[in-house]
């Protein structure tokens, strides 16, 4: 060995082989989520798959408050606006929040109509056949041939945007970018302009004079 250098010593001996994560039960975990899945749309039905019906809010900040999505239960007041009462919700399959609250009217008017639509649209069947209670479902040939909804209730669909075309006054060949840059030299050396305007006048009085 040459210099003063460290010694070699390279411990390979680590024992990889017992610390590789493998992911070889994937086909059978799809299988059993697929599985899993049919179970509890068995033991839920007829009620739908989706679980309960959300109301339409705007995400926070400016980047996403564009957009529409699904948020986590209807407010109180949204219930009182369309007529159904706060325990019922829940067993009707209508999510509640009493945290939210109703920051505008727009929002309280759609979720409003959406319920309404929600409640136009569903089947309630009477917990035991042949004595139906206040609320359920009467009509025989409906309740027979319900079946179960397997995609999502009453889908959010985006509002598509509107142009609005402003007309704008005056000439429309300048070009604004100028307009505001000669507009802002004109600031900058206004002192300068008047100094040099004020001197030459001068230098012209004193020619005069003479």
């Amino acid at each position: 060995m040459k210099g003063n250098n460290v010694l070699p010593n390279v411990h390979l001996r680590k024992d990889w082989q017992l610390r590789v994560k493998t992911w070889f039960d994937q086909p059978g975990a799809k299988k059993r989520r697929r599985l899993n899945r049919i179970k509890k749309a068995a033991l839920i039905a007829p009620r739908p798959i989706d679980g309960l019906l959300r109301p339409v809010v705007r995400g926070p900040t400016l980047k996403y408050n564009t957009k529409l999505r699904a948020g986590r239960g209807f407010t109180l007041e949204e219930l009182k606006a369309a007529g159904i009462r706060r325990k019922e919700a829940r067993s009707i399959g209508i999510s509640v929040d009493h945290r939210r609250r109703n920051r505008s009217v727009e929002s309280l008017e759609s979720n409003k109509a959406r319920l309404q639509e929600y409640q136009s649209r569903l089947i309630v069947f009477p917990k035991k056949a042949g004595k139906p209670k206040a609320g359920d479902s009467i009509d025989a040939s409906a309740l027979a041939s319900t079946k179960q909804l397997k995609g999502p209730i009453l889908p959010i669909t985006q509002p598509t945007p509107t142009l609005v075309h402003v007309k704008s006054i005056g000439d429309n060949k300048t070009d604004a970018f100028l307009r505001l840059r000669r507009a802002r030299a004109d600031k900058h050396f206004k002192g300068v302009r008047e100094a040099k305007a004020k001197v030459k006048e001068e230098e012209e009085k004193a020619k005069q004079g003479k």
